[in-house]
């Protein structure tokens, strides 16, 4: 509609504001006809009362208050255009803010974000580890533009990008029973008494739940809040730890551990790009292209522990 331009929502909006004509002509230094002219042009067009005019000022009725809604929902939409638009001249400028989870962040996502922050030196990236169905539900919420995590949960209709991928593995100490194996299935482990690291709770459900497929049931011997504990734990001949083999590569060689890569299918974990499907700025979208163009690149190893 031609009426609906962004000047004569910008006086709606300051006219629904103010609930005067008057008023909002004077915040907007423009004329009180000119502002009265324009709403009645809108109300023709669209057909309905949007003000109920009185003596001391107006009351914006239910479709007045829906055309305001959708009206400070479009400028700031075309404010943000511009802004990234100018982006383009003065290089990209921006903050964005990323959600992810313990494993991503202990194995791979800040070496990826460093590389983009080198490149783009204007956009501020914060990190937040957060567990799974935080990071959906903030991505979800608007709370973090982007997301990164394992696939293992319901990711409620956001848009996702393939990541990194990883393989969980069992580290032992060097003399446990298993320790000559090349791999071993998950099942294999379950006899023996394991570590339960409680900062990692979607890998432990999942692995009671393969348990308990194969009429099982964990043996936890002690509980840990970080995989350096674990690690701590294996070492000292107390248990066994699942871990992805990527991140405990990095400690194999120090404690002298044993990692054994696990051969059952959901032992290969599929990592992805969380966000929704509108609203993402300029320089959010270019860290997604960034994250997702790094899907095939092995995974670094890292010392990081939570």
């Amino acid at each position: 509609m031609r009426n609906f331009d962004p000047v004569s929502l910008r006086l709606f909006i300051a006219v629904c504001e103010e609930r005067n004509i008057a008023t909002a002509a004077r915040r907007e230094a423009i004329v009180p006809s000119a502002v009265s002219k324009r709403i009645s042009q809108m109300e023709e067009a669209a057909g309905v009362t949007l003000l109920e005019r009185g003596r001391r000022g107006v009351a914006v009725t239910a479709a007045g208050e829906v055309l305001c809604r959708y009206a400070r929902e479009s400028l700031q939409l075309l404010d943000r255009m511009q802004a990234e638009l100018g982006a383009f001249a003065e290089g990209v400028q921006g903050h964005v803010r990323v959600f992810g989870s313990k494993s991503a962040v202990a194995q791979f996502l800040p070496e990826d974000i460093s590389l983009f922050a080198q490149r783009y030196l204007d956009v501020r990236v914060s990190l937040e580890e957060r567990e799974i169905w935080e990071v959906v539900r903030g991505v979800e919420e608007g709370r973090a533009d982007i997301g990164v995590c394992w696939d293992a949960v319901d990711m409620r209709g956001l848009r996702t990008l393939p990541y990194h991928r990883d393989h969980l593995a069992v580290v032992v100490h060097p003399a446990h029973p298993l320790a000559r194996k090349r791999s071993v299935s998950f099942v294999d482990t379950i006899d023996y008494e394991h570590v339960d690291i409680v900062a990692r709770s979607i890998m432990q459900t999942t692995q009671r739940s393969a348990a308990a497929a194969a009429g099982k049931q964990m043996r936890y011997r002690i509980q840990v809040s970080t995989v350096d504990a674990a690690y701590r734990i294996v070492a000292a001949q107390l248990a066994v730890a699942i871990v992805p083999a990527e991140e405990a590569s990095a400690i194999q060689q120090a404690l002298g551990l044993k990692v054994i890569p696990l051969s059952d299918k959901w032992a290969k974990r599929q990592f992805v790009v969380l966000v929704r499907e509108k609203g993402l700025s300029l320089p959010a979208q270019l860290l997604v292209q960034s994250l997702s163009s790094s899907e095939g690149i092995q995974p670094r190893r890292s010392g990081r522990s939570k």
